[in-house]
């Protein structure tokens, strides 16, 4: 009998000899946790998006659709609370290097030792919990500098928010009213895998409904 680790490692081979799902890279490699859309993958990909967004929006008057580019001003995520707020706690293994989510310990694999947890034998020394910001940090134009910093979204419902008025208005609709869109979102996650299950770059498909405070009963 498989066990799941072997069941996944049988999942991902097939899904890639089908033509779904190949590990990006693979030809450097790969990449961890980063993976492209096959011929079928990136129809069956297609197949779901389409259909959601006929139910979401071209099915519904009260519905406007939206494509926020995926590089906001940096206020939009301060703002929100993301900057100081968007983290989860990180802790280090001294002796193997590895990084593991310190509120996930229990459901970790040590690497030198895979059938205990981190931290529950002698050899594994972890470090104080921090946190750790869960936001890709880049930079804007030629200079490096904190004035140049610029995340990548790790959702798409900022921009539904910050669009509010401009759709409102545009498509002349009226509270209540809901926006939607589709598209990539990036999360420098710690202990990212499960297959396409939790990765750093993946695909949102989101509405925000919009009513007057105190009729959202």
């Amino acid at each position: 009998m498989a066990n799941g680790s072997e069941r996944m490692d049988r999942l991902v081979s097939l899904c890639k000899r089908r033509g779904f799902i190949f590990q990006s890279s693979e030809i450097y490699g790969g990449t961890g946790s980063v993976w492209d859309y096959g011929p079928l993958g990136v129809e069956l990909q297609r197949n779901v998006k389409e259909a959601w967004w006929r139910s979401m929006v071209h099915e519904r008057d009260d519905i406007e659709g939206l494509d926020a580019a995926i590089l906001m001003h940096p206020r939009v995520w301060e703002a929100s609370g993301h900057v100081a707020g968007f983290t989860d706690p990180l802790v280090d293994c001294r002796t193997c290097k590895a990084r593991f989510r310190a509120d996930h310990l229990d459901s970790a694999q040590c690497p030198r030792k895979p059938s205990r947890h981190p931290g529950e034998h002698t050899e594994c020394s972890l470090t104080e919990p921090r946190q750790f910001n869960l936001m890709f940090k880049t930079f804007m134009g030629p200079v490096e500098e904190d004035a140049a910093v610029i995340y990548l979204r790790p959702e798409t419902a900022q921009g539904s928010y910050v669009n509010f008025h401009n759709v409102l208005t545009s498509a002349r609709q009226r509270i209540p009213f809901g926006i939607a869109q589709v598209g990539k979102a990036f999360r420098n996650e710690i202990t990212p895998g499960n297959f396409i299950f939790r990765t750093r770059e993946f695909e949102q498909m989101e509405m925000q409904f919009f009513v007057e405070p105190g009729t959202d009963d």
